[in-house]
């Protein structure tokens, strides 16, 4: 997918000597191209900016002090609403980083395996296909935004089937999951699979070449390699300036290295290259998924660990250690030993990371979440200056960025 372009970057020095009044203006933090509650403060030469600031926080909620007062498995809905656009990934890679402290990584059902990558890479179409949607409406192009909620409908009621909720689904579970698959739904999954790849050449065609979307995203928000290094950037803004950096190939985890995936780069790092990986990979992200159903093995979703997981009903109705089990495991959560990890998972939006600190017990002492978006947008003082006003909601929608998971 690489290609070699000639690209005219803006010179924010040049910007910044231009003759004329200073207008300073304020975008956000209700416009609908911020994508959410993101302030930027705006400083203007005419329609040229030569200063920018995002000012984020208008959507905090205190979820990582709040973590400190639930138990592990209690704080996995609030998961949901960090990139709300995927709240099965966001599960998964929560209950990683618990599994990691427990020391289950390598005991877990390869069944349950499966399915978390089949949720995961559902998640990332769904966050992709809303993405590029708003992106391409900022710029004019209203048909893709339906094209892709169409899709991101028929991921909505897999959901449901799935997990009972559309959109907060709390369904990864500390050692496994809240139910396996029911019956048939793997086929419709496949089937999906299928019909997302029609829909995504359908929305290929109606941009890639059109006139009007190319002169508003080449050459435009272009991040060179060592300045997406520098800020931290990862995720497809991060592989959109050519770094090939992806965790599921880099640090593989769950069976991702039992399944073949290709992950796209672009060359010049601007806001079309960055449409363009989003692009290829939700089409490697079907192919991820047929991998997974053709491989799915039979067997437990669950570690067989009564001090972990929720012992079966009728068992807790009849025997008396389950039911000491779960009073356990509701009222104390999973006995979790003391120390400290990292675990960092490829979602949509970039590299989501839990930092747990634990004291033993039931609840964390510190957890910090790396929100990818918080990360992806330090890069806008930088990267805005020298361009035209027109241009920040391009840049922006390139970006993709969730302000649930920025402002935490």
């Amino acid at each position: 997918m690489k290609t070699v372009r000639q690209v005219v970057q803006p010179d924010p020095a040049a910007a910044a000597e231009l003759q004329g009044d200073r207008l300073v203006l304020n975008m956000g933090p209700s416009h609908p191209s911020t994508h959410g509650v993101l302030r930027l403060i705006v400083e203007l030469d005419g329609e040229v900016i030569t200063k920018a600031q995002p000012d984020v926080g208008y959507l905090h909620r205190g979820d990582e002090k709040i973590a400190e007062n639930m138990t592990y498995t209690q704080f996995i809905p609030y998961t949901d609403r960090l990139d709300y656009l995927a709240p099965l990934a966001n599960n998964v890679a929560y209950v990683l980083a618990v599994e990691k402290l427990l020391g289950l990584t390598d005991r877990m059902p390869l069944r349950g395996q499966y399915i978390r990558v089949i949720c995961c890479e559902l998640a990332r179409i769904s966050a992709h296909l809303l993405g590029l949607g708003a992106f391409a409406m900022d710029v004019g192009a209203m048909t893709v935004f339906l094209y892709a909620s169409t899709q991101r409908e028929k991921i909505y009621n897999l959901c449901e089937s799935l997990t009972g909720a559309r959109f907060t689904t709390s369904y990864t579970r500390i050692g496994g999951l809240a139910r396996d698959l029911p019956e048939g739904w793997g086929e419709q999954c496949r089937q999906f699979a299928a019909e997302v790849i029609v829909a995504i050449n359908e929305i290929e065609q109606l941009l890639t070449r059109n006139r009007i979307w190319v002169e508003r995203t080449r050459d435009i928000g272009v991040i060179r390699p060592d300045a997406a290094i520098s800020y931290g950037l990862t995720g497809p803004n991060l592989r959109a300036s050519g770094v090939d950096h992806d965790l599921r190939k880099a640090h593989p985890y769950l069976v991702y290295d039992r399944v073949q995936f290709d992950v796209p780069l672009g060359s010049v790092g601007d806001c079309y290259d960055r449409y363009l990986v989003r692009m290829e990979e939700m089409r490697q992200s079907a192919r991820i998924i047929n991998q997974c159903l053709d491989q799915l093995p039979d067997g437990p979703v669950n570690v067989e660990d009564g001090k972990v997981v929720l012992p079966p009903k009728a068992r807790v109705m009849t025997r008396m250690e389950e039911l000491i089990h779960q009073f356990m495991l509701v009222t104390q959560g999973v006995n979790v030993p003391p120390g400290e990890v990292y675990f960092g998972a490829e979602n949509p939006k970039g590299e989501l990371g839990f930092y747990i600190h634990s004291r033993g017990g039931g609840t964390p002492y510190r957890l910090k979440i790396r929100a990818p978006s918080f990360v992806n947008l330090s890069i806008l003082p930088e990267l805005l200056p020298g361009h035209m006003m027109s241009d920040v909601v391009a840049i922006l929608g390139s970006l993709d960025f969730v302000m649930g998971e920025c402002d935490r």
